[in-house]
């Protein structure tokens, strides 16, 4: 026994109305085919599921048994349908994000911002974390992507550049310093320097010759986020350096910034999502949109 759809979702209109013509009209199909479909669901099942005459029709012991269940099935599956097609058409949906404190405090939220004047119904949640947690975020399900500074390539993530900036010299007015329209790093040797903790550092280094590894970042603080680097510098405990996406966040502390060279380092960042894994169309699409909406000069 294997009833198709169609038969059942004849059947389940012959029982709501109660009336051939009825039913065909609901179902949009001429009554010739309604009696067609319910002929061959009774010779699917092996059971009469309808008794007619001149009058009206009534359904059959078997036909009242099956008559809720066949509702509740096709009650369950076009509401699923209608969910599935409200995601895809972008009507509702979820998309987790996870980024670094800083992004998560500069950048993300007016991407969101323009994202939900775009599509109200979509909720976008936003998990801040440190810079190393991201990637394990999307590793483990928890989120749909992650948005971070460049790592060691993995076979289980799939990485989409998003941006690639240079790093900014941070520091607090009338510093020595300020009077420079441009820095080299070699200049920050001689003030306390505030690094982030993990590979902030690290990597810098290993951007770097000899000669300069030797007059540079030699951190006398080290924080966890970047906010906390912000703060110190605004209390006169020295420089640190960042991305020019957070240049909001670094007026607001009253700083300044100065572009860095000799040599000019950049940080690569990306939208990472698990390889091989599908995004949802929600996710899909706002991975999109974020990928457009810095390419085309996101606020600063």
């Amino acid at each position: 026994m294997n009833p198709t759809l169609r038969q059942m979702r004849a059947f389940v209109a012959v029982a709501k109305t109660g009336n051939f013509t009825l039913a065909a009209q609901y179902l949009h199909v001429t009554q010739s085919a309604l009696s067609g479909l319910i002929k061959e669901l009774e010779q699917t099942l092996g059971a009469r599921m309808v008794d007619r005459s001149t009058r009206r029709i009534a359904l059959t012991d078997m036909g009242k048994e099956l008559y809720p269940l066949f509702s509740q099935m096709i009650d369950d599956l076009d509401r699923a349908l209608a969910n599935i097609a409200d995601q895809a058409q972008l009507r509702k949906g979820i998309v987790r994000v996870a980024a670094p404190q800083l992004m998560a405090c500069t950048l993300l939220p007016q991407a969101i911002a323009a994202w939900r004047e775009r599509h109200p119904d979509v909720r976008v949640r936003l998990a801040d974390s440190a810079v190393e947690n991201v990637t394990a975020q999307v590793l483990s399900g928890a989120v749909d992507c992650g948005i971070g500074p460049e790592r060691d390539e993995t076979p289980d993530l799939d990485a989409r550049p998003l941006l690639e900036m240079p790093f900014e010299a941070v520091l607090p007015p009338g510093h020595p310093l300020e009077s420079r329209p441009q820095l080299a790093w070699s200049d920050l040797a001689g003030y306390p320097f505030i690094s982030l903790r993990g590979q902030f550092t690290e990597r810098l280094l290993a951007d770097m010759s000899q000669a300069q590894r030797d007059l540079t970042l030699r951190p006398e603080h080290e924080v966890t986020f970047m906010t906390t680097a912000l703060a110190m510098v605004a209390a006169g405990l020295g420089l640190t350096v960042c991305m020019p996406y957070a240049s909001a966040l670094v007026r607001r502390h009253g700083l300044l910034t100065r572009p860095l060279a000799a040599p000019v380092l950049t940080r690569r960042f990306f939208i990472y999502t698990r390889a091989q894994r599908s995004l949802s169309p929600a996710a899909d699409a706002f991975v999109a949109f974020l990928a457009a909406y810095v390419s085309n000069g996101a606020p600063r």
